[in-house]
Formats: structure tokens, sequence, C-alpha cells
């Protein structure tokens, strides 16, 4: 009874409640305690944008939620899961989304199984870019699903490639027809890519889905944007709808400069034997090494 008293981040109920936490069960069955509640973040519809990044590693999930982050999503890899793994137990308190492999998935039932496997590992919900009728049926097994409208990059063949959608009448009621479809299979959001601000703003009035806007600007409910660019992890070009508050990549890079300078100037000083000094030796104690070699000679050692 000992592991209900605390949640996956080691806060007893009473200091949970003083920080603002809430205790839940995952659907997989493990006691936690989370910021927000599916039901907290749909009660914010309207009143507050939230904030939500993507991210990659230990460190960036650890660092965003004492940044303050409201929602994660991570990637889930089914066939290798402790990565993601590692990185929900990095920030355990923070309401994070699985996001699925499109084509992990070949049906609904299939699409349950995933969603279920990822809810196992203490996922609040999935994310995903499925068919309305596998979001249906993941939903109707109680797994809370964001879908994903507007550019999709793995289907982006359907629209040209990887540009902005959405500018066109023909593509703004598709993309307002997506968005309700997902609806009514049973979403409780969706993270909407590269489309205008102003259309974005409509359609997050005349849905009940939380919007998820990456690249369509301050039209919705949350503002998404992935760890890298954030950090500044990767060199430029960078999309245009990203902003880099960091330069990761430049410090990496003088990192590797520092690491390579390191070992020439260790190779050097071996090569010309400034490397090992004395202080960096052991010295034999006085008579050691006569009393050795005696023995040796006396054939002690055989």
């Amino acid at each position: 009874m000992a592991s209900h008293a605390t949640g996956d981040g080691g806060i007893p109920p009473r200091d949970a409640g003083q920080r603002g936490l809430k205790r839940v069960m995952t659907l997989g069955g493990h006691y936690g305690t989370r910021n927000y509640t599916v039901k907290d973040l749909r009660d914010q519809k309207g009143k507050r944008v939230l904030v939500e990044t993507l991210c990659f590693s230990v460190e960036e999930a650890a660092a965003a939620e004492e940044a303050g982050i409201d929602t994660m999503k991570v990637r889930f890899d089914p066939k290798a899961p402790q990565l993601t793994a590692e990185i929900r137990r990095a920030a355990p308190n923070t309401f994070m989304a699985f996001s699925v492999p499109l084509i992990a998935a070949a049906s609904p039932e299939e699409a349950v199984r995933l969603g279920y496997d990822a809810m196992a590992l203490g996922a609040d919900a999935i994310m995903c870019q499925w068919a309305p009728r596998y979001v249906e049926a993941a939903a109707e097994a109680g797994i809370p699903v964001q879908g994903h409208a507007g550019l999709v990059p793995r289907r982006s063949t359907w629209t040209g490639g990887l540009r902005a959608v959405g500018k066109t009448l023909d593509e703004a009621l598709k993309i307002y027809r997506d968005i309700k479809a997902l609806e009514n299979a049973g979403a409780y959001a969706v993270e909407v890519e590269v489309i205008p601000e102003e259309l974005l703003r409509e359609i997050t009035r005349r849905t009940s889905l939380l919007t998820s806007s990456i690249g369509g600007g301050a039209g919705g409910d949350i503002q998404f944007l992935f760890a890298d660019d954030i950090l500044g992890n990767n060199a430029p070009p960078y999309p245009r709808h990203s902003k880099q508050y960091r330069n990761l990549y430049k410090m990496k890079q003088d990192m590797q400069r520092e690491r390579i300078a390191a070992f020439q100037e260790f190779v050097a000083d071996v090569r010309t034997q400034q490397f090992p000094k004395p202080e960096h030796v052991i010295k034999a104690p006085s008579g050691l090494m006569e009393q050795f070699s005696s023995a040796l000679e006396r054939g002690e050692a055989e």
C-alpha cells in the first residue's frame, strides 16, 4: 500500500495539493501527480493560452517541467520504449502525450493496442496522425487522443509537400472538416500545423477541441514548439514559425572543438614526455624494488 501514498514524483498527497498538482491514476494503473488532467485542460479553453513542447531527452524534459511548461509531448517508439519511459520519469508531474507512429497501427484494433501500450508507460494521452475511425476506436477505449490537422508532414504528398496549407477556400474548408471529424470521433485536442493565424482563430471558436498551434500563430488554445527549436539544438535553416531562445548547436560545436583540442594536447604531452609527471604517479616505498628483484631471483614468484 505504500506505493499508493505518493505519486510517480514521490510527492505526498497533502503536498501535491499545495503545489497545485492533482492526484491521478493513469490508464495503466499507476498512481501519480499531474499539473493537469484532460478535464482541466478542456476547462482552460477560451480562458488562457497554454504552452507545450516536445522533448527529445531526459534533460530537456526535466528542464521543461522545472520551467513551468504546461504540457509535453514525447515520441513513442513501441519497439524501443526505454527513452520514452525515462523522459516520462524525468517530468513526472507534467501532463504528457506520447506521439505514436502513423504506420505502427494498420487497423483500429491495432490503434487501441498501441494506445494502451503508451498508457501503460505513463502517458496521459496519445498524439496521432490517424484517420478518424482509428481515433474513434482509441477514444471509445478510454484513451485521450490528440489528432493532427493542417500540414500533416507524413501525409504531405496530398497537400503538395512541406508547405503552408489553408490559404485557399478549398484547403481551409478541408482543414475545418478534418478537425470536426476528429471532434466527432472523440478526440480532446488537435495539433494544427502551419496554417493562417486568422483561419486557426476562427476554427478554434467553432470546435470544442483544444487546438495546439505549431505554425498557426496565436490562433489556438495551446502554443506548441519543439524543444529543438526553443533550444537551438540544430544548425540553420530554421522553420519560419520557430524561434530559437538559445544556441545550443553552437555550444555543442564549441564543446566538440574543445574535446578535439584536449585529445590533441594529451597526445602531444605523451609523445614529448610531458605526461605523466611526478605529481601524476605513485612512487614505490624505499627498498621495495630491491626486495622485489631479490624475491624474483629467488624464484618466489613461481
